[in-house]
């Protein structure tokens, strides 16, 4: 018989290996997205909470956590999408940011703010608190993932995905994409 601390464990590295639809170099963990896995007799519940509440691939991750569970046998999966606290580029792992630049993305810059979009240390007033988006470039220049180089350029505010723009590395020419800072 499987103990309930083996079974949430089970389910915990499940489905944090799930990678994500948009950046695939990166598992939902990575991301920071994966907010809870609890397991109750044979019910696991998994709580994501997506980059932005309008994320196209919110969906396909949902069932991709799902499917992986139930093929290793949870009989019951609810994977439920959690807005609050909300998601911030500061959730992004070590080894995420990592992946990301060796695949040639500038990862974002760590703006030092909590997963609740406030300063650390200030203390948040209501649920309702609005959360800082910004999908223009701002702030200090983005290092080149390939040569490291400070001198880079905007060449387009967004890319594939709203959460990326474009830059090219004066340095040594390269284009590449930077995942903005929210």
């Amino acid at each position: 018989m499987v103990t309930e601390t083996a079974a949430l464990a089970e389910a915990r590295r499940l489905a944090a290996s799930v990678p994500d639809p948009e950046l695939p170099m990166l598992t939902i963990a990575d991301l920071g997205i994966l907010r809870d896995v609890s397991v109750s007799g044979r019910r696991v519940v998994v709580s994501l909470t997506p980059t932005y509440s309008g994320c196209p691939a919110l969906a396909e991750m949902r069932r991709d956590v799902a499917a992986r569970l139930t093929a290793a046998g949870f009989a019951d999966v609810e994977v439920r999408t959690v807005l609050s606290p909300p998601w911030s580029t500061d959730l992004i792992s070590a080894d995420g940011r990592r992946k990301l630049a060796e695949a040639g993305l500038a990862p974002p810059r760590s703006r030092g703010i909590n997963p609740g979009g406030r300063p650390p240390g200030t203390p948040r007033t209501t649920t309702a608190d609005p959360v800082p988006l910004t999908l223009f470039a701002t702030g200090p220049p983005v290092a080149c993932p390939r040569c490291g180089s400070a001198d880079t350029l905007v060449t387009a505010s967004f890319s594939g995905t709203a959460c990326k723009d474009l830059r090219r590395c004066r340095a040594c020419s390269e284009p590449f994409e930077h995942v903005k800072e929210v």
